[in-house]
């Protein structure tokens, strides 16, 4: 057991060091294990005790060649096979802790055209995406063009369309709103449909 803990600890010393070369601002206590992928590096921020776990894809890349930026703040936790798309500014806070699986991009493929496939189509660029600190992205959600607020839960294989308030559960395809903390009683509240 003492072994293999040794070895992944210098594995992912190893990785974080191989990290370091990609990104162009990355925290010295900030750790990263074994990337799918790092595209557009220098317009990646990664804050102070950032973990991002195995087989994560991040990309900061503008097909039209403008300012663009990914940004991981302090202490939050990226999980296994998450894919972070900015092609303009996405912006995930402190302590935010994703699940598996997630997908966040402030960007999608065009479609509109059917005579020509759509992975030759242009990007299209949605709203700047953040996602509040202290949020929680449960396992396959999917955040598209749409923020998250702070302290909020997003419910495993949720897509998010649609900004998410403050201290909100969210869930479901599109994500609704189910809950919200009342500062009046300090309880959560489920919410009515309408």
């Amino acid at each position: 057991m003492a072994i293999w803990k040794f070895i992944q600890k210098v594995r992912l010393i190893y990785f974080t060091l191989l990290a370091r070369l990609a990104i162009k601002k990355i925290a010295g206590s900030a750790r990263v294990n074994h990337l799918a992928g790092i595209f557009g590096g220098e317009n990646i921020t990664v804050g102070p005790k950032v973990m991002i776990w195995d087989y994560t894809w991040i990309a900061a890349l503008s097909p039209t060649k403008t300012e663009v930026a990914l940004i991981i703040g302090e202490g939050t936790t990226i999980g296994r096979f998450n894919h972070i798309y900015a092609s303009k500014h996405v912006e995930i806070g402190k302590n935010v802790l994703t699940a598996d699986k997630v997908y966040i991009s402030d960007n999608l493929h065009e479609y509109t055209n059917i005579n020509i496939p759509i992975k030759h189509q242009p990007i299209k660029q949605l709203a700047a995406v953040h996602i509040g600190d202290g949020s929680w992205l449960g396992e396959n959600v999917s955040i598209i063009g749409a923020s998250v607020g702070k302290n909020c839960v997003i419910g495993a294989n949720s897509l998010v369309t649609k900004d998410i308030p403050d201290y909100c559960v969210a869930v479901g395809t599109p994500a609704k709103v189910i809950k919200r903390y009342d500062t009046q009683t300090n309880e959560w509240i489920n919410v009515k449909d309408k």
